[in-house]
């Protein structure tokens, strides 16, 4: 047993004197295979037996053509990562359903709607035969299918009687917004029936495809940079008449022939005309706030090298400090309309600034 051990001992004694070379050496079977990879060689593809049927493998880890190999020469360059460009998609119209209805939600000015929405019928064969742009409606007139563009009546499967299609674009809960309603009726061809509009939808499918086709048009043209003439935004919501005058205790007074809603859109469309800067507004009251002091906000507009530079921009203490607020109240008095100058809620205006704001609103509205 002794022997045994001191037979061991003198082992471990040789093999730690003679060092680990069989263990971890070059040829021990422990050896570092690390560079195997640079004593490698370029082997011809293996050529498969003729006839014998091939699927084609792919590569889990396709290596880049890029990627320097042992024919390249000079200096390696590391080629920079491509750009990952994230483009956020975002849509102007939108469509919007309840249990009952379908619309859309349009982020423009109904002015700019109105215009858009009348262009896409008449590209697509509808005649307008009635048109209110201070109610925000259009009626077309009783058509056939073969009157219309033929990919609109396909997508729409119209039959052989006549359609015809009432628009109302109303503003939208947020400020510049619109919401675009339609509705359709229909009546059997060569009939001179005069079909009441009714008060639900009576061709949901067709108003629902119609619905969607103008949708499709509308981001199409926004996308292609189509807008509204400044022509077409005045039609829209200015008012039929408009007339400057006082009231008994000698305010002036700007009396609008129209409805609030296109009174409000007008008279904002006014106070932008006019450089006039509305520092915050409340539809719910009629009121705009504005500061006669400074011109009109544009939020493309941004200081220059020299402005930032030497400071060119006024800061908050300098427009306080010749800050003119005002008041422009926008009411309905019985169904007429009237537009007013106040210093706050209860002060008039000094009738030679209320008529000089004013002036400017009628000339921008007329």
């Amino acid at each position: 047993m002794k022997r045994l051990a001191g037979l061991s001992t003198l082992a471990l004694i040789i093999s730690g004197t003679s060092g680990c070379g069989w263990l971890w050496g070059e040829d021990g079977y422990f050896r570092d295979r690390g560079s195997d990879y640079l004593q490698a060689r370029q082997m011809p593809p293996m050529q498969a037996p003729a006839g014998a049927a091939l699927r084609p493998i792919e590569p889990l880890l396709p290596i880049p053509q890029q990627v320097a190999d042992t024919r390249a020469t000079g200096e390696y360059e590391v080629p920079r990562p491509q750009r990952l460009l994230i483009a956020e998609e975002t849509s102007e119209f939108s469509l919007q359903t309840s249990e009952d209805a379908r619309w859309l939600v349009a982020m423009r000015a109904p002015s700019q709607v109105w215009a858009a929405a009348r262009q896409f019928f008449t590209d697509n064969g509808f005649q307008i035969a009635e048109e209110r742009p201070q109610t925000g409606e259009f009626t077309t007139a009783w058509q056939t299918r073969d009157q219309l563009a033929p990919a609109l009546v396909r997508n729409l499967g119209l039959g052989e009687g006549e359609t015809r299609v009432r628009v109302r674009i109303e503003p939208g809960v947020q400020r510049d917004t619109s919401e675009i309603f339609l509705l359709s009726v229909q009546r059997p061809a060569g009939s001179s029936a005069d079909v009441a509009w009714p008060d639900a939808p009576v061709n949901a499918e067709l108003d629902r495809v119609l619905l969607d086709e103008l949708q499709a048009g509308l981001n199409s043209s926004a996308a292609q940079g189509g807008s509204a003439s400044l022509l077409a935004e005045r039609e829209f919501d200015a008012p039929s008449r408009v007339t400057l005058s006082e009231a008994g205790s000698g305010t002036p007074v700007l009396q609008l022939d129209t409805d609030f809603n296109r009174a409000w859109s007008s008279v904002g469309r006014a106070l932008a005309a006019s450089d006039i800067l509305v520092e915050d507004l409340d539809r719910s009251l009629g009121v705009y706030y504005i500061n006669l002091s400074e011109g009109a906000a544009n939020p493309d507009e941004k200081p220059g090298f020299f402005s930032r530079l030497f400071g060119g921009a006024p800061d908050r203490e300098e427009i306080e400090a010749r800050a003119e607020r005002y008041q422009v109240r926008v009411t309905d008095v019985g169904g007429n309309i009237q537009v007013t100058l106040d210093k706050d809620l209860d002060t008039v205006a000094p009738a030679d600034v209320s008529r000089r704001v004013l002036t400017m609103l009628k000339d921008n509205l007329d």
